[in-house]
């Protein structure tokens, strides 16, 4: 916002979130457009602004689209679960940029960029009703050379995404990241090495040296990536022979095979990073089957088991919400224990173990509130 003060041809489109979202720091430079009069307790309103909120997604989406038509530039943040409310909306958009591809007198526009926030994951206070990840499943139905999914893992990965997607033309750019403060993975260098992969293999994070892993923990997402990491923290802790394989998925669309999207990575890649034959728990952020349906053609398609949202919600704190859904890293260390062979009866102890947590786990928060302190205060150690 600071940089575009004098061109003045970026907006930011949303109904009434700016603040809950996270996002008021742009009012340091600029106000909510306003054109009816100002009272003295009003905030943040001006006859020149360039933050367009309304409690209307609608109005929103119409607003962005209009400006993008006029050569300008914008985003649009929303809470994800009611994104959905324009979902015919963004249908004809992305309908209309497929046609207008193939049209040689149409010129490039900005892309229609979403930053959906205040996720499925983290509704510590508003509970179940605002508890959907399903548009990511929406979006992906269209054509592949208009869409783009990114689900960035911390704040470096995702500064690296949006500077991608404001940059871009043509598409729409779906970003999903959370409101929450949240550790970071990587620093700069390594962020943008990553998401211009696309996806790849965290080595820090990893105990399969001689490349060959007993099993592979894929995770997509911010909260599926803390769960992930925690849960081969446990594995490196009580299973210390096991070799664990830890992969990152930023861009979505590398899922898919390369003839179906432009961003799709090819077999023998694919089979590199994931194996062909060896067990993959893949904790991802929105519905599960979404993975399944992306994957489904790969060699070792069978091997991969996913954790993901299952509508299983309420008002609760953040880590009751994985557990409620199977996501959490006790129940990803025992889908390990299941799945890679030969491992069940040697890692009995550990499995009973991870049980054991999940119940410890229930009635702390039952009772305090909170979330165990474990739990709340874990770091990757060192």
């Amino acid at each position: 916002m600071a940089a575009n003060a004098d061109a003045g041809n970026f907006r930011l489109f949303g109904p009434d979130e700016t603040e809950s979202n996270r996002l008021g720091a742009v009012y340091e430079v600029t106000s909510k457009q306003w054109e009816a009069a100002i009272e003295p307790v009003d905030q943040h309103l001006a006859t020149e602004g360039r933050v367009m909120e309304i409690l209307s997604e609608h109005t929103c989406q119409g607003w962005l689209e209009g400006y993008l038509l006029t050569g300008r530039h914008g985003l649009f943040s929303c809470y994800e679960a009611f994104i959905h409310i324009v979902d015919s909306m963004f249908n004809q958009h992305a309908k209309w940029l497929k046609v207008s591809g193939e049209l040689p007198w149409r010129r490039p526009i900005a892309s229609l960029n979403y930053l959906l926030t205040s996720h499925v994951w983290r509704q510590d206070h508003n509970g179940f009703s605002h508890q959907d990840p399903g548009f990511i499943d929406h979006v992906v139905n269209k054509r592949a050379e208009v869409i783009r999914v990114y689900l960035p893992p911390d704040t470096n990965t995702l500064l690296s995404v949006a500077d991608h997607c404001l940059r871009s033309r043509n598409y729409v750019n779906v970003v999903v990241a959370g409101k929450q403060p949240c550790l970071d993975w990587l620093d700069m260098h390594d962020a943008v090495l990553h998401c211009t992969r696309g996806l790849g293999i965290w080595d820090w994070a990893s105990t399969d040296d001689d490349g060959d892993p007993d099993v592979v923990l894929a995770c997509a997402g911010d909260v599926p990536t803390l769960e992930t990491l925690a849960a081969a923290d446990l594995l490196r802790r009580h299973r210390p022979e096991l070799k664990v394989r830890v992969v990152n998925v930023v861009d979505l669309m590398r899922l898919q095979p390369e003839i179906e999207h432009p961003h799709g990575l090819s077999d023998p890649d694919f089979d590199a990073i994931f194996t062909a034959d060896k067990p993959v728990i893949f904790a991802y952020h929105g519905y599960a089957s979404l993975i399944h349906k992306l994957t489904y053609r790969r060699t070792n398609h069978r091997n991969i088991h996913v954790r993901g949202y299952k509508e299983e919600g309420t008002t609760t704190t953040p880590f009751d919400m994985v557990v409620m859904n199977d996501m959490d890293r006790f129940h990803l260390v025992m889908d390990v224990i299941a799945r890679v062979p030969g491992l069940g009866q040697r890692a009995a102890r550990v499995n009973q173990h991870m049980l054991d947590k999940r119940v410890e786990h229930r009635a702390y928060t039952r009772e305090t509130g909170e979330d165990l302190p474990e739990v709340r205060e874990w770091v990757w150690p060192g």
